[in-house]
């Protein structure tokens, strides 16, 4: 069966953004996004939440065309555009694009049946609502937090809504000369 992956900037008080959904704290450099490679290179489904597809989306498919584009653009564009993807949208859903995907409301089955499918990992960037929904229904396996140094003080929290107990295993620790920490976790089921 195939996992979900989660990955989330959060700042060291738990948040993924600011009150505004202001993203300007995040650290990001070459060693973060090789080490973030590592889980996209072993997918092949995106997942998203809309404003995140839609950020997303009108960036990373002409990103690695530009004259000035690095490696990780490059890369990163060549892997959005090949891979399918899928938008968690109450108001998108049922619409059509190349590739992608639209969900609404009632995805819960829909998901589990990706996941049933053959394949690579799926993972899910940022896209801290949907997260929170599939955490919700028991269908994110691994979390990947990146911490940055940073407390925000108020913001989108990471585990908002969360009721019940989600025990987690800590499976990798890692520190980055920027002052980030990642943490990779697995969620025992």
């Amino acid at each position: 069966m195939r996992k979900i992956v989660s990955f989330m900037h959060v700042s060291l008080d738990m948040f993924v953004a600011g009150p505004q959904g202001e993203m300007n704290w995040i650290k990001v450099d070459s060693e973060i996004f090789k080490y973030a490679g590592e889980a996209t290179n072993a997918s092949d489904l995106a997942l998203y939440g809309r404003n995140t597809w839609e950020m997303m989306d009108s960036y990373w498919p002409t990103a690695g065309d530009k004259p000035n584009a690095s490696d990780h653009d490059r890369e990163h564009s060549a892997w959005y555009n090949k891979v399918e993807k899928i938008v968690l949208s109450r108001t998108m859903a049922g619409q059509e694009r190349p590739k992608t995907t639209f969900l609404g409301d009632k995805f819960s089955a829909e998901i589990r049946r990706y996941k049933e499918q053959p394949g690579k990992d799926i993972v899910i960037f940022g896209s801290p609502r949907a997260t929170h929904s599939l955490m919700k229904e028991g269908l994110v396996d691994q979390v990947w937090l990146f911490v940055n140094p940073i407390l925000l003080g108020k913001g989108i929290p990471m585990f908002d809504g969360i009721e019940d107990r989600k025990p987690l295993k800590l499976v990798t620790d890692v520190r980055f000369p920027s002052g980030v920490i990642a943490l990779k976790y697995e969620v025992l089921h």
